[in-house]
């Protein structure tokens, strides 16, 4: 189950939570009522190394 970040917008509580895909975003803040509103960070894929482009595992070319 992935793990969602969310602030408040009132009080600037913020907490994770994890929530399947087919939950509804949480609205109300669990400190102080108030609106809450999800916060994104940074993507956590990095491709690093050889493998991940076309020319990377492409055969030769061969002279005529």
């Amino acid at each position: 189950m992935p793990t969602y970040s969310y602030a408040c917008k009132n009080c600037e509580h913020t907490f994770d939570i994890q929530q399947s895909f087919s939950e509804d975003a949480l609205k109300v803040c669990p400190k102080c009522q108030g609106e809450l509103r999800k916060v994104f960070g940074q993507v956590g894929v990095t491709f690093k190394g050889s493998g991940f482009y076309k020319t990377d595992n492409a055969s030769p070319k061969k002279s005529s």
